[in-house]
């Protein structure tokens, strides 16, 4: 058992460096297919941070604290029901009493 799980963390960490790979070696042959530096190719993300300013961009579209703060405001406002959410915390809670009465009763 010990042997399979050290395969399979080596196995896991050959994949994980190969896709790494593979996304450097794409970037550059985007590069290079273009055939010179274009000043306007931008990352997909990117985050610049001057001083206690954070500023991110995604896709080229700036995204800054308030438009999260009124996304959230706005889900608030929803009050999005979440049925896997809600599934499990009945669940925690259900075992969290079972675990808590089987305790008491071997201490008991």
């Amino acid at each position: 058992m010990k042997m399979f799980m050290v395969k399979s963390f080596i196995i896991a960490a050959l994949m994980f460096i190969s896709v790494l790979t593979g996304m450097e070696l794409a970037n550059n042959g985007i590069q290079k297919m273009k055939g010179y530096q274009d000043p306007n190719f931008q990352n997909a993300v990117s985050i610049n941070e001057t001083g206690t300013d954070l500023k991110a961009t995604f896709l080229g579209k700036n995204i800054s604290n308030h438009d999260i703060e009124a996304k959230k405001k706005k889900l608030e406002e929803i009050n999005a029901y979440n049925f896997f959410s809600s599934m499990g915390r009945k669940m925690s809670d259900g075992l969290t009493k079972a675990s808590e009465s089987l305790i008491d009763l071997v201490v008991k």
